[in-house]
């Protein structure tokens, strides 16, 4: 892929990618506001344990099938990249509908899990689409590997937008909370099962095939299992996390009722506004892993260094700029999005992680790319031990901050292990820290701007017109210093709007 065309799909894929998350965070605002804090708390706890099922189901899959499919497509090898779609396919099913018919039906077994049983309720709703989207999740590999970016971000779109549609029209005839709780979780499978028959529609249309998958368990598993254990340990640790800190958090002084709350805020509010660069780094990765992938088989270190140089430097603009408007703007934010002023000073207070999270996130990925799965593993469990003690230790001191602190602590503890590894195994030098240095350290002048030029708006304007033009304005400011110092290069938005 030529850079023009690289930095087109990039583009595209962003686009789709913020336009998904946009109407995805207008439905959280949604959800927050009608079944409040602890109705968020329960259906919170309830679908990151669904999220662990998930992603043990099929987490590794898309990544291994993109990358082996790459490897072939260089070889031009179409029955073989036939053959690993299948094998995934079998692997995904072999999983997945197992673990559904004993959880399904063997649910008393396992009500242990939660210290409020209505969770379980809506776990048990969530189950059925466990097939769907382990089915999705291997037609989302294929699409990926064989760069149909456009056709793969567009099925996204539609899930986030079904699941919105059942989810606003469900909620609007609620009795209760936990009614609320149930129909959100309705809204879910509904949005799976689109998307899971879109997307086998299309592979059937396209010419896909089923072949002899035996040649590809082993290849596919190797790579797919550390990918997938590191995933569903993560899941497992935030699923952990969802169980354990509220037990924490009552034993710091706090009630059932007020440490659900608290969960709700912290992971239904003040989460989705802080993975924000988890969109746009994951759009990048999208485009890159397919590159850097095809890079290594075709062994052009020269391209491939200079695609993670790219990657890396791309990932701390987006945390550059958007620290500084979170962080002025946070607590506005919380109050106008979730009418909750303490999601709000979770948000501002805890924006600074975007910054390690974005460079962990990118490194991370291009690790996967490059085959160096058990060395990333080893490294999410390194990081994990770190979030985990705090969890366990800091509620009595911080209270709900204890997990924002020990996710902190994971993502410098696996970002600088990342960036090791990529500096060690790389043949040419990749030259990053004098971009991220100069990156960080433009962000205090554009927070002192920030906050200066909120408080002069706040007095002239209404709240909401405020916070936008205030946005507006910094993130502006603070990407004309980046090109200032030339460290921001917009050739995304030159090569989309540019005529063919």
């Amino acid at each position: 892929m030529s850079k023009s065309n690289l930095y087109q799909a990039a583009a595209y894929v962003t686009a789709f990618s913020v336009a998904e998350k946009f109407f995805g965070f207008l439905y959280r605002i949604i959800l927050s506001r009608t079944l409040g804090a602890e109705g968020m708390g329960i259906y919170q706890v309830a679908l990151s344990v669904f999220a662990v099922l998930a992603t043990a189901a099929a987490s590794g899959i898309p990544l291994t099938v993109s990358r082996l499919i790459t490897k072939y497509r260089t070889q031009k090898d179409g029955r073989a990249q036939h053959s690993v779609v299948t094998a995934a396919l079998v692997c995904a099913l072999c999983f997945s509908v197992p673990v559904f018919c004993i959880l399904f039906f063997g649910h008393r077994f396992f009500d242990f899990l939660f210290s409020d049983p209505r969770c379980m309720t809506v776990l048990l709703i969530l189950l059925p689409s466990l097939t769907f989207n382990a089915v999705y999740s291997v037609l989302r590999g294929e699409l990926w590997g064989n760069k149909r970016f456009i056709p793969y971000c567009v099925i996204d779109l539609i899930e986030e937008l079904c699941m919105i549609a059942a989810g606003v029209l469900l909620v609007t005839h609620m009795t209760d909370i936990f009614d609320g709780a149930k129909r959100v979780a309705l809204a879910v499978v509904f949005s799976y099962l689109v998307s899971f028959t879109l997307s086998a529609a299309y592979f059937f249309i396209k010419g896909g095939r089923f072949r002899d998958p035996r040649e590809q368990f082993r290849p596919l598993l190797a790579s797919a299992l550390p990918v997938t254990g590191m995933r569903t340990s993560n899941s497992l640790i935030n699923s952990a996390i969802s169980l354990l800190l509220p037990a924490r958090l009552i034993a710091a002084g706090f009630t059932q009722e007020g440490a659900m709350s608290e969960i709700g805020v912290a992971m239904g509010m003040s989460m989705p506004v802080l993975s924000i660069p988890a969109t746009l780094i994951g759009s990048l990765a999208l485009v890159m892993v397919p590159e850097l992938a095809e890079n290594f088989y075709k062994k052009d270190h020269k391209q491939l260094r200079e695609n993670i140089e790219k990657a890396l430097k791309v990932a701390s603009l987006i945390a550059c700029l958007l620290i500084p408007p979170l962080f002025a703007l946070g607590e506005d934010i919380g109050v106008l999005l979730f009418s909750s002023e303490h999601g709000g000073e979770i948000i501002r207070n805890c924006c600074f992680t975007l910054f390690p999270m974005s460079l962990g996130m990118i490194s991370n990925s291009i690790l996967n790319a490059l085959g160096y799965e058990k060395q990333t593993c080893a490294y999410f469990f390194v990081g994990a031990a770190a979030t985990l003690l705090c969890v366990w230790f800091l509620p009595r001191f911080v209270g709900v901050y204890a997990l924002m602190i020990g996710m902190a602590a994971s993502y410098v503890i696996t970002t600088l292990l990342d960036l090791r590894l990529i500096s060690k195994k790389s043949k040419e030098k990749v030259r990053f820290c004098k971009h991220t240095l100069l990156s960080a350290v433009s962000i205090p002048p554009a927070i002192v701007f920030g906050c200066l030029l909120r408080n002069m708006l706040a007095a002239l304007l209404p709240p909401l017109a405020a916070v936008v033009l205030c946005g507006i304005i910094l993130v502006a400011a603070q990407a004309l210093l980046l090109a200032v110092i030339g460290i921001a290069q917009p050739r995304w938005i030159r090569v989309l709007i540019r005529r063919s």
